[in-house]
């Protein structure tokens, strides 16, 4: 079984794995970026960041895993969810993570990377 992710700096390891990402400011504060864009962010809910969905998977991860993905009001009508750390749901949230990423990454990075996990 693997660790979960325990932190805001194992969420950036993993984002930062991924094909073309660049750490840039995002609102201020540096976030994985990939052609331009974020995947994930940095969050003020404590213990969670912000994770970036296409549309109709924000109510699949909110309904079948509350545990780990929530939302404020903020995010309501927004297409990102809240991940908690430290959850036993890292192998989903990597899947998430890397849904995002190739939702935003160019042409030739969904390519070389294959189809949408």
């Amino acid at each position: 079984m693997t660790e979960p992710l325990a932190d805001w700096d194992a969420v950036v390891a993993f984002a930062c794995s991924l094909p073309g990402v660049e750490m840039a400011p995002y609102y201020g504060t540096p976030c994985p970026k990939v052609n331009g864009r974020p995947f994930v962010a940095p969050s003020r809910a404590e213990g969670s960041f912000c994770l970036y969905v296409a549309k109709g998977e924000k109510e699949i991860l909110l309904e079948t895993d509350p545990d780990t993905f929530w939302q404020t009001g903020h995010f309501l009508n927004y297409p990102a969810v809240l991940a908690r750390y430290g959850t036993p749901s890292r192998e989903r949230i990597e899947c998430y993570i890397r849904r995002a990423w190739w939702d935003r990454a160019t042409e030739a990075d969904r390519a070389a990377f294959g189809e949408r996990p």
